[in-house]
């Protein structure tokens, strides 16, 4: 079972799931829908960026939400819950709305599933699995909505087979993409710090009597320069003479 998750796990990962991003904007544009291509680029562009956001937003400055454990939305659920509906969808458009809606929900299914590894794995919170996954599920029912008001779409079957390799081969070779670190080095980079935020510092001892902001609060005022606090407490001093 451990083998199970582990494997949905990185059926999720940016590894594959991007290049099947990728491959369905290219579908889209060999049938030449273009303004479908274009839907599909800035919506899951648009969750992904959402995605970065927050863990940037949690390795540089410790904004989250310390009561659900919440430091990001999950990029493995996210990007899941997105492009496994719609290539499901796309797949079988062409046999019907039944028909393709079905395999829509088979997509939702994997999705679930692997949403699910990212807590069982220890990768992620309930809290942020379950809310990268609404995230994605957004992004994917936003476009087939989109897609059903389209009329014909001249997609080949055999564009959509291409991406199973993807599948089969890429988790063989685990996450090679490591995206984490990445977000990890930027976010540090736009804060000015020498290490990203982490949840055990959500944990250490608060002090006592200390000031209304509260370090795991992400404030901003916790992660200023001695300089900028400086000028902060100068400031409160004369207005409170």
């Amino acid at each position: 079972m451990i083998i199970c998750w582990e494997y949905l796990s990185l059926i999720g990962s940016v590894a594959v799931t991007g290049p099947i991003g990728i491959a369905i904007a290219v579908w889209l544009l060999l049938g030449k829908s273009w303004r479908l291509s274009l839907a599909w680029c800035l919506l899951f562009c648009g969750g992904m960026a959402l995605v970065v956001a927050t863990k940037i937003a949690f390795y540089g400055w410790g904004i989250g939400v310390e009561a659900v454990d919440f430091a990001g939305f999950s990029g493995h659920s996210m990007r899941a819950a997105a492009v496994y509906p719609v290539a499901f969808y796309l797949c079988f458009r062409s046999s019907g709305p039944r028909a393709g809606y079905l395999a829509a929900a088979a997509g939702v299914l994997l999705a679930v599933l692997i949403s699910i590894s990212r807590v069982e794995v220890q990768a992620h919170s309930v809290s942020e699995a379950l809310t990268g996954f609404l995230l994605g599920l957004t992004v994917a029912g936003l476009f087939i909505w989109h897609v059903s008001t389209e009329g014909h779409m001249a997609i080949s079957r055999i564009l959509v087979a291409l991406c199973m390799p993807i599948l089969l081969v890429t988790p063989q070779h685990g996450d090679a993409i490591h995206a984490e670190g990445w977000i990890s080095q930027l976010a540090m980079l736009l804060s000015g710090h020498d290490r990203p935020f982490s949840r055990q510092q959500w944990h250490l001892p608060k002090p006592p009597g200390g000031s209304h902001v509260s370090v795991t609060s992400g404030s901003a005022f916790s992660r200023l320069s001695p300089q900028a606090n400086g000028i902060i407490v100068n400031f409160s001093s004369l207005l409170s003479s």
